[in-house]
């Protein structure tokens, strides 16, 4: 590795090209920061506070708690930049928190990390850096941004296992224009090299694994806090309306869901089918009952040549974090909205995750999986 070796395409000597970086105390945003600062641009680090420091379980490894704050401040002594720390907890609580907890009570299952880039990170702390006088905001994700004939495009990064595009679809295209990702051509094990050869001391520390404000797992014990009504007890039950058990609370399932379910001894295998929160019902059934051929989105952010609504497009798409993706057909059906119909049924299609959107390895956009009976 040969150093420095960072141009961010600002189209200005680095001396004079001022960057924020985002940092939240871990290797990945540090090295980030450590990069831009090697390449001699003016370099500002920015880190928020997003929910009280004391909630946090002590030993878990959340990211933004108070020692990755610590963290992050070091790093930036060390490297001899200014570093800023901002209070956004009761934005964060309102915008990801509250929408967390009253998504499991519409019976649907959030993804808060991208409600929190969609709005703290890539809304508010983008229009700080704008502030600072900042040519760019730089961040830690694995993607890449890359200069296509119609302007900047989000694609997957090089790393398909360290790969967070799923969780930035909602990432607006003028937003890309002052994005940059300067990890996204590397694997892992690069960036912790490069956290060596320029001796952070979080060179070693280990990855944040769960939500920030979840530091230990347990989801449930949150929206009760949140919204103490979560708890409210309703029936299991099959396709037909049998009761086959009850339940403490739909916020304790998902569709797709097999174990957990307190309702051994039922022959085959069950699944959640679907849950009613209007009825407080959690439908199971057999694993052949979860296959959808179509969904419907919303809230979409299209990212792709030309307007949703202009064509039919022929795309692969991801409709969790985790799953590979899969041939499908897309089209828009007006009011930020679109249809998707699959080659093949698929099942885990969960109401509240994201539905993303893929060319190869470009991501032309996504939306959030509708509650409906469609598919």
């Amino acid at each position: 590795m040969n150093a420095p070796f960072l141009d961010l395409g600002l189209g200005k000597p680095p001396g004079e090209t001022r960057v924020v970086v985002a940092m939240s105390g871990g290797v990945d945003s540090s090295t980030a920061a450590a990069l831009v600062k090697e390449a001699g641009y003016d370099t500002v680090g920015m880190t928020m506070q997003l929910y009280d420091q004391g909630e946090a379980m002590p030993g878990q490894k959340t990211c933004c708690a108070g020692k990755d704050i610590y963290d992050a401040r070091r790093v930036a002594d060390q490297l001899g930049f200014p570093h800023y720390v901002l209070n956004y907890e009761s934005r964060f609580k309102e915008q990801v928190m509250d929408d967390f907890a009253d998504t499991y009570l519409r019976g649907e299952t959030p993804i808060p990390c991208v409600r929190c880039n969609q709005t703290v990170k890539f809304k508010d702390m983008l229009g700080q850096a704008r502030e600072l006088g900042a040519d760019a905001l730089v961040t830690g994700h694995y993607v890449q941004r890359v200069a296509g004939a119609g302007g900047a495009e989000l694609h997957r990064a090089a790393d398909a296992s360290k790969d967070q595009s799923y969780f930035l679809f909602a990432t607006t295209g003028e937003q890309l224009d002052f994005l940059r990702f300067p990890l996204g051509g590397m694997d892992k094990s690069e960036t912790r090299a490069h956290a060596q050869r320029l001796g952070l001391a979080v060179a070693d520390k280990p990855e944040s694994m769960d939500i920030c404000f979840v530091p230990d797992g347990d989801y449930a014990r949150i929206v009760e806090r949140l919204r103490p009504e979560a708890h409210d007890p309703g029936e299991i039950v099959d396709q037909a309306g049998t009761v086959l058990g009850r339940h403490d609370g739909i916020i304790h399932f998902t569709v797709g869901q097999r174990k957990g379910l307190g309702i051994g001894g039922m022959g085959d295998p069950l699944y959640v089918i679907k849950l009613e929160p209007e009825t407080r019902r959690v439908v199971v059934g057999p694993r052949d009952a979860l296959g959808r051929k179509s969904l419907s989105v919303t809230e979409v952010n299209w990212l792709g040549d030309g307007p949703l609504k202009a064509k039919v497009h022929r795309v692969q798409v991801k409709i969790r974090s985790m799953f590979k993706p899969v041939p499908a057909v897309l089209f828009g059906t007006g009011d930020d909205r679109a249809q998707v119909k699959f080659d093949e049924p698929q099942n885990g299609v969960a109401p509240g995750q994201a539905c993303v959107f893929y060319q190869d390895d470009r991501v032309l956009g996504g939306g959030w999986i509708a509650r409906d009976d469609a598919g």
